[in-house]
């Protein structure tokens, strides 16, 4: 008898008859029978019946039912097919986001209990079972070393404005209700609901072929046939006070070096009279319009006005940073263009937008990086296969209001797709990871969690988006914001040892807490009084309040009165000093974050004590940065007797710098009412829509 036959007839002995053994000494010659007959079938055989058993397996699945299997692309890009609240529930699952949400009262699971279809879903949007799934308070208690007891009313010189009084609870409590409306669909919150992810890829292909066209008609036609809708040209006074003239005389001689030594270039290098090239864009004219707008200055804007219409052209074959180009390039002229009223700062933004938009013709959605504006191409950076999460988060604003002044949907529509993948990824207590990957739309792992460089405005335009969007309840923009602060208070936040200077740290490889603090984050305090402002929990306050401390100190306590690009915190009392910078870190770059913070307090609280803080600032700029070409960033803040010059000013020294240290020296704190108005990331004002 060959292998085979001997194989057959013990199979049929064992299995085929089903036969049961009558004790355990049987079952286990069985199983050894089995066994030895197994392996001695030859090795094609064994992968040959593998494979059977597997393509069995995947046939079997192909023939299910249709409604058994759902298209998880179908419920991230079809926002408009899948109400909010079923894209809700697949983030709801994540401990991370919501530990309880998936457990009913008696502790039991709840995700094998979601009903299959969708429609019946739709009945009680927002519930378990029964129950609304509301947000969780933001924490106002933490471990013993950082205590923060809920004040009443805690804030002082802090008060609603009457424009937002309608949008609170009507218990009184001083929070917006966010997520108690639960009857709003997506549909409802936008206009601009996606309809198909084909829809999407065509409007996009169709955008870059044509970047000189809007709706398949010239640009120019195309606004024309709008006029009726087109801004209205905003009206300011000029300097009041002789703070502001100040912070005139400086932009003026910023302006006039840049002017003389680097016209048309991107950066002014004010020690060597030169110029610096990054994009080749005029960065310096574009980024500082809506700022000459703003101080009155007619002549500087109308040469810089013409410089725009003749000599600004995007069909460079040049590559450039998606995030970087948006911030300065679009968001300037989309501001020039709303505070002027001039059509052509939008033509320009137009025909900028169609250029960017092959950054998001990527595999997931999530954008590349680099974009060649005259090839019209996109790629990953070059020193990485991942995007940073701020820059492919800071860029809504303004995407979204070039749809909006244009009447074309498909800017926003792109964003919003990555609003919509970030929203649904796994984080950390609603923190994110500094890297994310374009092709997989996955964060890496074990990146940092840092509310610094690369993660910054991530958790910025969370805010500013909804608030451009009309503070719509039931957003998630809104209730990732409130995650994330949730996060920032009870992850990220420490108390120095001896004189309790709180301050924001990170967590490395998402895990390892680090006691550094960059610059940028000296963003957050403004911020969160924005939030609170409108609705959001006094713990932002009162964090807020403690960060803007924290701030000032890392000015102050320089040689230099001026703060270095990153501040170290002492974890226990064994450091030397509670907060001190490494020489590495020393230098320091013109930057206007912590300036945008007192422009906030000022502007919503109306206390002219953070305007004292600013000129303290100010000054020292005068005094250590100002060179005879315009104002250097410096190399070590620490030095006041030969202080190092890096030779470089940035564009955001003339758009955001000095026009917050502008804004903040003003008289009316209203000059740019933030109830109609928000600041992009660097600093240029676009309206605030209803919807």
């Amino acid at each position: 008898m060959t292998n085979t036959d001997h194989v057959a007839l013990t199979l049929a002995s064992t299995s085929i008859t089903g036969g049961v053994p009558s004790d355990d000494g049987n079952l286990s010659l069985s199983r050894k029978s089995l066994r030895r007959s197994w392996n001695q079938l030859p090795r094609c055989q064994r992968n040959l019946i593998i494979m059977g058993l597997t393509a069995f397996c995947f046939t079997a699945l192909l023939f299910l039912p249709g409604d058994q299997l759902i298209n998880i692309k179908d419920v991230h890009l079809k926002p408009g097919a899948a109400p909010f609240h079923i894209r809700r529930e697949n983030t709801l699952q994540n401990p991370h986001h919501h530990p309880h949400s998936a457990q009913s009262k008696d502790g039991s699971s709840l995700i094998n209990e979601l009903p299959g279809d969708i429609s019946a879903a739709v009945a009680s949007p927002m519930t378990v079972g029964s129950h609304p799934i509301k947000a969780k308070p933001a924490i106002d208690k933490f471990d013993g070393t950082m205590d923060y007891p809920m004040e009443t009313n805690s804030a002082e010189n802090v008060v609603n404005l009457p424009e937002t009084v309608h949008s609170l609870n009507e218990n009184g409590n001083g929070l917006i209700d966010i997520v108690n409306n639960v009857e709003q669909t997506l549909e409802q919150q936008s206009s601009l609901a996606l309809d198909e992810p084909s829809s999407i890829r065509d409007e996009l292909e169709e955008a870059i072929r044509q970047p000189s066209k809007l709706a398949n008609v010239d640009i120019k036609q195309h606004l024309l046939q709008m006029e009726s809708q087109l801004a209205k040209a905003q009206h300011f006074h000029g300097a009041t006070n002789e703070r502001q003239a100040a912070v005139v005389a400086a932009f003026r001689h910023s302006w006039a070096g840049y002017k003389k030594y680097a016209w048309g270039h991107d950066n002014l290098k004010p020690v060597s009279q030169g110029s610096h090239e990054w994009f080749g864009l005029g960065l310096s004219i574009v980024d500082s319009l809506d700022t000459m707008y703003i101080m009155g200055l007619e002549d500087e804007f109308n040469e810089a006005r013409d410089w725009v219409a003749n000599s600004l052209h995007f069909h460079t074959n040049r590559d450039v940073n998606l995030f970087e180009v948006t911030i300065r390039v679009l968001g300037g002229l989309l501001s020039a263009y709303h505070l002027s009223g001039d059509r052509m700062f939008l033509v320009k933004a137009s025909e900028l937008g169609n250029r960017l938009l092959p950054s998001f013709l990527s595999p997931s959605g999530i954008p590349y990086s680099d974009v060649n504006l005259g090839e019209r191409s996109a790629h990953s950076p070059k020193w990485s296969p991942d995007s940073s999460t701020s820059e492919v988060t800071t860029i809504q604003l303004e995407f979204r209001d070039l749809s909006r002044s244009t009447n074309v949907p498909i800017y926003e529509r792109v964003v919003n797709v990555v609003n919509e993948k970030i929203h649904a990824l796994d984080k950390s207590h609603g923190l994110v990871p500094i890297f994310i990957n374009a092709n997989t739309g996955t964060f890496r792992n074990y990146a940092t969690i840092s509310l610094g460089a690369r993660g910054d405005s991530y958790y910025e335009y969370l805010l500013k988006q909804w608030l451009q969007t009309g503070r719509k309840d039931n957003d998630n923009l809104i209730l990732d914001y409130m995650q994330a602060i949730d996060g920032v208070l009870t992850q990220l936040m420490r108390r120095t040892p001896r004189e309790k200077w709180v301050y924001i740290g990170e967590l490395i490889n998402g895990h390892d807490f680090k006691p550094k603090m960059d610059h940028l984050t000296c963003y957050l305090p403004g911020t969160l009084l924005l939030g609170h402002q409108n609705g959001m929990p006094d713990s932002h306050l009162m964090l807020a309040r403690d960060m803007m401390d924290t701030c000032y100190q890392t000015y102050i306590r320089q040689p230099t009165q001026l703060a270095a690009e990153i501040s170290y915190f002492a974890l226990n009392e064994k450091d030397e000093n509670d907060i001190y910078v490494k020489p590495n870190d020393a230098h320091n770059l013109l930057r206007p974050e912590f300036i945008e913070s007192l422009y906030y307090f000022y502007a919503l609280t109306g206390n002219r004590t953070y305007q004292d803080m600013g000129w303290n600032i100010f000054q020292a700029f005068e005094k250590h940065s100002k060179v005879a070409a315009g104002y250097t960033s410096l190399g070590n803040v620490k030095n006041t007797l030969n202080t190092p010059m890096r030779d470089l000013m940035e564009s955001f020294w003339m758009s955001e710098t000095l026009k917050y240290f502008y804004l903040l020296f003003s008289d009316n704190r209203k000059e740019i009412d933030l109830d109609k108005w928000v600041f992009n990331s660097e600093g240029h004002p676009l309206p605030v829509y209803e919807n």
